[in-house]
């Protein structure tokens, strides 16, 4: 292994981080993640927002875990939190039309007439 010729590059007193360190960039999956939970959250009533909202939790563990692991050098950590709180929200409201629909349903079932509707001339 060799190594470069000439002098380190010496860091400025008072500089938290190595000239050398890479400069810190917005995750792309944290763009992505409140993309898919805006979606989920526009298409939630709709129940096809459980989809989008569900891909958008796991990449935002998936980017959490990178996050981690670049210590520091990935940033987005604020687009991560709304795209999951929209994820969430988005889920909700899944959940709450299809608790509508349930109960709509079984109200239908009940005001339906039991038994056989013989017409008036049968015993």
């Amino acid at each position: 292994m060799t190594t470069a010729a000439g002098p380190m590059p010496v860091a400025p007193p008072g500089s938290p981080r190595h000239p050398l360190d890479p400069d810190p960039t917005r995750a792309t999956k944290a763009r992505a993640v409140f993309a898919l939970g805006l979606m989920g959250a526009l298409t939630g009533l709709l129940i096809g927002g459980v989809v989008p909202a569900t891909v958008a939790l796991q990449l935002a563990r998936q980017a959490r875990r990178e996050a981690y692991a670049s210590e520091g050098f990935l940033t987005g950590a604020a687009w991560l939190r709304r795209g999951e709180s929209l994820a969430w929200t988005g889920l909700a409201l899944a959940a709450v039309t299809v608790v509508a629909a349930v109960v709509v349903g079984v109200i239908r079932l009940a005001e339906a007439p039991y038994g056989h509707d013989f017409a008036p001339n049968v015993d």
